[in-house]
């Protein structure tokens, strides 16, 4: 993703709202043969440095009057996103660089054209620098500030499937940037309520969610001025959310962000209809490795007439809805709904423990991590608590007693 150095936004304070920079087809169609050119600097730029390539890329733009430098930068990043460089992880340019200072030092100072005042010729020091470490100078000198970003050496170019997937990429990242001051985004969707859903879980983002009257869904995600004051961990987590939600259908958010030194609040809104699009992979089945692990070891076969199944019910109670991580249900026919908490701030314990209770009277086995269920409220609900990973026996000797009932 952008970092903050690399956002464009229009600020409307009288109307209290942020339009982060986006590229048209109408007045932007030329950046088509732009994008195509800057796919071509790096596809064609293997073995270049980082700096070669950026200053490549800030050329193709040399003649274009409506393009900020930042914009370009922008495109650098993302550029290099697709890209693996060769670092220096072992110190050798470090190692190199003390060497030849050394040997240099002793000729100090260096001159283009020896005379009889200063009497050393660069090329000859170098050269001879080159003889006593047994390489060639081309050779050193590319090796000599391979530690540095700017002197990375391109070994692999992923690229984006179109000039017009690169653009498309761009005016996501700019929105992504502009999360970055979310204090909170309150989603209504429809159709993907359930994929919406399951990649804000993937992003370990804390919801709430309303039935509205329409027979949609209201999502609440909480941003780090509400949540996690203390970083901006959660307001990048809504930003990696936000491709996801492109990609998904019948959705319209709305974002409270505070900007500037001052904080002012301003608004940030979209919706499906806005032309940005997103090509992401099917989310992943669950949404932390303590689930996929317990799924895992459950198997697909039913344990002691009990079957697991994945998000298998929306359990409604007035405008509340609750999404539970899995079903239980026994060849009889019971189905239990089983909520897994793991990761937790104060706050979200609070918010669990009220959703739980009021959804009570639905049979609810919890599952808790050691960690969390010394810090969340006490509950009237069956409990199984683990420390790294769940045990299968606890839950069924949980689950038997249901049938019981």
């Amino acid at each position: 993703m952008l970092t903050r150095e690399h956002a464009i936004a229009e600020l409307d304070f009288r109307q209290g709202t942020i339009r982060p920079d986006r590229l048209v087809r109408g007045s932007h169609r030329r950046y088509l043969r732009y994008a195509e050119g800057m796919l071509r600097v790096y596809a064609e730029g293997i073995g270049a440095t980082r700096r070669a390539l950026h200053r490549a890329v800030h050329e193709l733009f040399a003649r274009e009057p409506d393009c900020p430098i930042t914009r370009i930068d922008a495109f650098c990043k993302l550029l290099d996103d697709v890209s693996t460089f060769r670092t220096d992880r072992h110190g050798a340019a470090a190692k190199l660089r003390k060497e030849v200072f050394r040997l240099g030092a002793q000729f100090h100072p260096l001159v283009e054209q020896a005379d009889r005042f200063f009497e050393h010729d660069h090329r000859e020091v170098k050269r001879q620098i080159a003889q006593r470490l047994g390489r060639s100078w081309e050779e050193i000198d590319a090796a000599l500030f391979a530690d540095i970003p700017e002197f990375h050496r391109l070994e692999a170019f992923q690229g984006y499937a179109s000039p017009a997937a690169l653009l498309a990429r761009y005016n996501v990242a700019q929105v992504q940037v502009a999360l970055y001051s979310a204090t909170q985004m309150i989603i209504w969707a429809s159709d993907d309520f359930k994929t919406i859903l399951r990649y804000a879980k993937l992003a370990r983002l804390m919801h709430t969610i309303e039935r509205v009257a329409d027979g949609g869904y209201k999502i609440i995600l909480d941003g780090p001025a509400s949540q996690l004051r203390q970083t901006r961990k959660y307001g990048v987590n809504l930003a990696r959310f936000l491709p996801a939600l492109i990609a998904c259908q019948n959705w319209k958010m709305k974002a409270e962000l505070n900007v500037g030194r001052r904080g002012w609040p301003v608004r940030l809104e979209l919706s499906s209809r806005d032309g940005l699009s997103s090509h992401l992979p099917s989310p992943d089945m669950f949404d932390s490795e303590v689930e996929r692990k317990f799924a895992e070891k459950w198997g697909d076969q039913p344990r002691d007439g009990w079957e697991l199944v994945r998000e298998g019910q929306i359990l409604h109670d007035k405008q509340k809805v609750f999404l539970p991580d899995f079903t239980f249900r026994h060849a009889s026919g019971a189905e239990v709904a089983c909520e897994i908490v793991g990761f937790w701030t104060p706050e979200y314990l609070a918010a669990k423990a009220e959703t739980l209770a009021r959804f009570g009277q639905h049979p609810i086995l919890l599952i808790v991590s050691q960690v969390a269920q010394g810090r969340m409220p006490v509950m009237d609900l069956p409990t199984v608590t683990y420390k790294t990973s769940i045990k299968i026996a606890p839950v069924l000797e949980q689950l038997a007693r249901f049938v019981e009932r």
